[in-house]
């Protein structure tokens, strides 16, 4: 039986959508590079309750993530609305979960970055990318960002950082993903992609 492809891991909380549409375009960039795949995996909501108040399996969009989809990917792209300039706490929950990847080290030397989604343009975009790598760098994984060789990157005039890619939500009806936004998330998920194979080799 031969080995599974390897895969780049595209983990997110999405509340409205629109995390859960840059995930897709990450997947997308990932799809360009030959050899590896994309799993695109959420989590569930957390509540203040002591009882499950989820089914175990959504009843749309991704799977929900299990720790040995994080374990066994190649590579990582981690994102998450923003909450007051911090990542939402379904995620944070999830990776308070993970301890023992850090004791045995399952992620250290794995490529990683991360991509969220606010309602106003100034709405804590780098900062809740910065808090979402936090706990990768405790993990012991090396952070890809988006270069300025990447040409929306110079000209985006609504979500997009080098910390990784970003959307403009809006306040009001929700805004769809701008070209740069959806070229951004396509060129980061195309980076984790080669770098993950160019490190497992």
């Amino acid at each position: 039986m031969s080995d599974p492809s390897p895969y780049i891991l595209i983990l997110y909380y999405s509340r409205n959508g629109q995390t859960a549409e840059l995930a897709t375009q990450i997947a997308r960039g990932v799809s360009r590079v030959s050899g590896i795949e994309a799993r695109l995996r959420t989590v569930p909501t957390v509540s203040p309750d002591t009882h499950a108040s989820l089914p175990p399996v959504p009843d749309a969009g991704a799977p929900y993530a299990t720790k040995s989809d994080l374990a066994n990917c190649a590579g990582l792209a981690l994102g998450s609305p923003t909450r007051f300039g911090n990542m939402a706490a379904p995620l944070k929950h999830f990776l308070d979960t993970t301890g023992d990847l850090w004791l045995s080290g399952a992620l250290a030397g794995k490529p990683a970055g991360a991509f969220t989604s606010t309602g106003s343009l100034h709405g804590g975009q780098e900062t809740t990318l910065l808090t979402m790598m936090v706990p990768l760098l405790h993990h012991g994984m090396l952070l890809c960002g988006l270069p300025y060789t990447e040409k929306a990157l110079g000209e985006t005039e609504t979500g997009g950082t080098p910390y990784g890619p970003t959307h403009w939500a809006g306040t009001g009806e929700q805004l769809p993903l701008s070209n740069h936004e959806k070229s951004l998330c396509q060129a980061l998920g195309e980076r984790l992609a080669r770098i993950a194979l160019k490190l497992s080799a």
